[in-house]
């Protein structure tokens, strides 16, 4: 399966025909044949609406899960608050994407720092959250089974056993995403898919990556521009000095 859209829509196509339904953590019980789709958002909110505007397009909702100490998007930015509020007037639902390196465990357990950052989360965009994902987690942690109650957690037994779980992680799928579906073996499928990764053509790795970084220089030349009077002026005389 190549990184498109036009595949990605192809994937859903081969979801419907194959006769599952599309669900959340939530709404899946008693729907028999079901996939519950998920998005990690680690890079970019921008893409993270465009495939979320193509899923409204198909018909199906899935969970967006954000970060909040990601380091390439700040969730509390005015643009990203209309980025997110985007994701969810198009009907998906937004859960907490949490990255267990970000603390110091001494004094607190993981818990409340989830609890914590679902509560911060819960308040920026006025909606409650009530899922999380784990930002590469390592097997201790996926296996220690993170219970808290009013947060259901993606990688619980529930979901990450008791369905298929599939995913592209770093642009790979490591079993034939497709022909599982076709086959139509397991009547619980869980997957999750990376935004970032997708494009109306399919890329190189390294392409998708070095154009993310050229991208970056242009956005802060932007919010440069949005903030500081005459900065073309103050960029010439800055190149003439040189």
């Amino acid at each position: 399966m190549n990184f498109t859209y036009r595949d990605y829509r192809a994937l859903i196509g081969l979801l419907r025909d194959n006769g599952y339904a599309f669900s959340s953590y939530v709404n899946y019980p008693g729907t028999g044949k079901c996939v519950i789709l998920r998005h990690d958002i680690d890079y970019s909110l921008e893409q993270a609406v465009k495939l979320a505007r193509l899923e409204k397009e198909l018909g199906v909702r899935s969970t967006y899960f954000v970060l909040l100490s990601s380091d390439f998007y700040n969730p509390a930015s005015s643009s990203s608050y209309r980025n997110l509020h985007e994701l969810l007037d198009l009907g998906h639902n937004i859960g907490l994407h949490f990255d267990e390196t970000a603390y110091d465990y001494d004094r607190f357990g993981i818990d409340y720092y989830i609890r914590k950052e679902a509560r911060i989360l819960s308040d920026l965009i006025d909606v409650n959250i009530s899922s999380f994902s784990l930002h590469r987690p390592n097997r201790f942690t996926i296996e220690t089974q993170i219970r808290i109650p009013g947060l259901i957690n993606s990688y619980g037994e529930e979901f990450f056993i008791g369905f298929k779980y599939l995913s592209d992680s770093r642009r790979h799928w490591r079993e034939p995403v497709e022909e599982i579906i076709q086959k139509g073996e397991y009547e619980k499928l869980h997957i999750l898919t990376h935004a970032f990764w997708y494009h109306e053509e399919d890329r190189e790795l390294s392409a998708t990556v070095r154009e993310f970084i050229r991208s970056a220089s242009r956005e802060r030349e932007g919010t440069l521009k949005d903030n500081i009077t005459d900065l073309e002026k103050i960029l010439l005389e800055a190149g003439e000095n040189e």
